[in-house]
């Protein structure tokens, strides 16, 4: 709020007395600042619940209500039992942008082939994994293309998080 908004909610004897070098007007202009940063976040409401369009720092809360916090989380020794900190996602906030974006789409094919691969290429924007499911009974043979094994940690999560529990894999980059 400006202060000459300020001013209007006060009541009618100090309105009347006010003048610019009086120390309520200090304190409005105090007022004014504070209330600056809260102004600024409610004008642009609607970017924060946009994966596209959300601040960097608030894309891993984003995550959370999709629950993709698992991919944005880790546990930190460092600090107290439960504590996590939230590293830099490994192939770029992009990827955990259209992530997040299409969680609807990918928790629809949650357990399958489809979504598995459909997942491990938008995390890391590269294509061509295949889900080999028939060689052996409950284990899977996921083929990668070689350019994703700079992902390894972040492709074997997904797959650890995806795959139906019963199911046994191995990863081979080709």
């Amino acid at each position: 709020m400006k202060q000459n908004e300020l001013i209007q909610l006060l009541p009618g004897v100090f309105q009347r007395t006010m003048r610019s070098d009086s120390m309520l007007a200090g304190v409005l202009a105090a007022m004014e600042a504070l209330h600056e940063p809260s102004e600024a976040v409610l004008a642009n409401l609607d970017a924060y619940f946009d994966p596209y369009r959300a601040p960097n720092y608030f894309v891993p809360f984003l995550a959370y209500w999709v629950d993709l916090g698992w991919l944005v989380t880790i546990p930190d020794p460092e600090r107290s039992p439960g504590s996590a900190v939230s590293p830099p996602f490994p192939s770029g906030i992009a990827r955990l942008r259209n992530l997040i974006a299409n969680a609807a789409h990918l928790s629809r094919w949650r357990g399958t082939a489809y979504g598995l691969c459909q997942f491990l290429e938008i995390a890391t924007g590269l294509t061509g994994f295949t889900v080999d499911e028939h060689l052996h009974p409950f284990h899977l043979h996921i083929r990668a293309p070689h350019q994703s094994e700079r992902y390894r940690v972040l492709i074997e999560q997904i797959i650890q998080s995806e795959k139906p529990a019963y199911v046994t894999y191995k990863v081979i980059f080709e």
